[in-house]
């Protein structure tokens, strides 16, 4: 299955069959007290240094976030959104659980979007969806409902279900719909790598969709967080996810080794290309 995301001037592909797409994960204030000041400040410099260095290290799109306390998401998301659109021409990806700042900003950009989430919260389910249909959007779908995030594959795999049927159900075709299984610590829970593995490889075999990933929320409260992401990424490849919302810098020759290993690298060119610019990079004084 392919899923179509566009700037207006750049088309990205998702599928299994092509090389997994990262989604820069950067714009995002939460746990980024600098980043958080400078919005409260009006003080966007930060925001568009973080987009260029993202698109310079790899990203193929970019997910904005603006939401911390004491923002106006409404007025400042859908500003942030027209200025990247000017410095960078890769797809973005829209970050807010404020419906009315997620329309302002539909309203704004220029090409398909991507917008992150839906849940299968009913409250979600009923507000997000008909933005989805209304701009033509594609919408991540997040696999927790009225009950909370499912510690267990099975529950995962429920909630996608009831996502994309609801979706379907307003005329939203299934290539518009990811699915996020959800990655969270295992260091809170030994076995929360294990659920969101096998919800991956289930959703995948059970509705064909695309699979996405806030990676690095494995990680949390671990030392030496770079090498598990890493890891988790390579795995969760293999498992079935086919775009991943990551910090670039850090895992991209991870994912590039491990598209290669699945076939997914003709001739190792992207793999061979990414290692000698990491081998320049280190030869320059």
């Amino acid at each position: 299955m392919e899923t179509k995301i566009s700037s207006a001037t750049k088309e990205l592909i998702i599928s299994p069959d092509r090389p997994t797409v990262l989604i820069g994960e950067r714009i995002n204030p939460a746990g980024k007290k600098r980043l958080q000041e400078a919005l409260k400040a009006g003080n966007l410099e930060l925001i568009k240094e973080e987009a260029i260095s993202q698109v310079q290290a790899g990203a193929d799109a970019l997910d904005v976030c603006v939401g911390t306390f004491g923002v106006d998401e409404v007025r400042l998301l859908p500003e942030v959104i027209k200025i990247l659109m000017e410095i960078v021409d890769v797809p973005l990806c829209i970050d807010t659980a404020n419906p009315e700042a997620l329309e302002a900003s539909l309203k704004v950009y220029k090409g398909k979007a991507l917008i992150n989430s839906v849940t299968g919260e009913e409250h979600s389910l009923r507000r997000v969806l008909p933005l989805v249909k209304e701009y033509g959007a594609v919408v991540i779908g997040l696999v927790q409902d009225d009950e909370g995030i499912p510690k267990d594959a099975e529950r995962r795999v429920a909630i996608a279900g009831k996502i994309i049927e609801r979706a379907e159900s307003m005329g939203i075709d299934r290539s518009n719909i990811i699915i996020d299984c959800l990655a969270s610590s295992v260091g809170a829970d030994q076995k929360a790598g294990i659920a969101v593995l096998e919800a991956i490889r289930r959703v995948r075999e059970k509705f064909g969709v695309n699979i996405t990933l806030g990676a690095s929320n494995m990680s949390f409260g671990l030392p030496d967080r770079e090498l598990l992401n890493r890891t988790f990424v390579a795995m969760a490849i293999e498992c079935g996810a086919t775009c991943l919302i990551v910090d670039v810098a850090q895992v991209r020759p991870a994912v590039l080794a491990a598209d290669l290993i699945m076939g997914k690298d003709v001739r190792a060119r992207r793999y061979i290309a990414n290692y000698r610019e990491r081998v320049s990079s280190l030869k320059k004084p």
